[in-house]
């Protein structure tokens, strides 16, 4: 019975990890490996459903290593895509006009900083800071804003494509 379980589970990590990095690759229109991918995932999961409801144990087990395997497969699936699909992301920041400081700091770390002057109806004069940078540099780009200037407001947004431009 044991190995039963363990089977199902495994069956499930592998074909839920393949579901996972496949729906990221086609948000990404990466959409030449999706079939292949696709295939694969429901291969595995004809063979797992099957040797589930197949199975003359009747335990708890069963339905539990199943979901089991379905929980992992997401979150391995989720670490593959980080892994292996390489993206930009694109940080707004609304910060005080002419703070320098902050531009000068992202632009020596080697980020492009656009700058664009707000217009508002509030006295506080505001620019907008755009800032793109790989995905594996957003926290610690976060990081140093937030270091100088922990009044300013983020806003991390995924980017699909980017054309020419300066990314760190």
């Amino acid at each position: 019975m044991l190995f039963t379980c363990l089977e199902i589970f495994l069956a499930r990590i592998v074909d839920v990890s393949i579901s996972t990095f496949r729906m990221m690759i086609m948000v990404r229109k990466k959409s030449i490996f999706t079939p292949i991918l696709a295939f694969c995932e429901v291969f595995v999961w004809f063979i797992a459903v099957r040797r589930a409801l197949n199975t003359n144990i009747d335990s708890i087990l069963i339905p539990i290593f199943y979901s089991l395997g379905y929980a992992t497969g997401t979150y391995i699936g989720g670490c593959l895509s980080r892994k292996f699909i390489k993206n930009v992301n694109s940080i707004e920041v609304t910060t005080s006009r002419g703070n320098t400081k902050l531009i000068n700091a992202l632009r020596s770390e080697g980020c492009g900083v656009s700058v664009i002057a707000l217009k508002n109806n509030y006295r506080d004069k505001k620019d907008l800071l755009l800032v793109d940078v790989k995905s594996k540099n957003t926290q610690e780009t976060i990081k140093l804003i937030k270091e100088l200037d922990a009044k300013a407001f983020i806003v991390v947004k995924d980017t699909k494509i980017v054309h020419n431009g300066y990314i760190k």
